[in-house]
């Protein structure tokens, strides 16, 4: 399955709870600073994303936004 992960870079405080809960190592904490002064959370490799969403469960500030892409039924039509 397919998935996206989004974060609120700018309001991101580089806590890092989100990148060990990511099974397939998606996320990353960035080179950049954001205008907090932290390392911001990036989705690094964001097409092996699955959209399972823990890393949005973990985040304390709410900053993780998750999609999963839902599949088209065959037969439909």
């Amino acid at each position: 399955m397919k998935g996206y992960v989004f974060f609120e870079e700018d309001r991101c405080k580089g806590c890092q709870l989100c990148a060990p809960v990511c099974a397939k190592a998606v996320i990353e904490m960035s080179g950049r600073i954001n205008v907090r002064g932290y390392h911001p959370a990036e989705a690094a490799r964001p097409d092996d994303c699955t959209g399972c969403g823990l890393c949005a469960r973990m985040c304390p500030d709410t900053v993780i936004r998750v999609y999963r892409e839902v599949p088209a039924k065959a037969g439909k039509g």
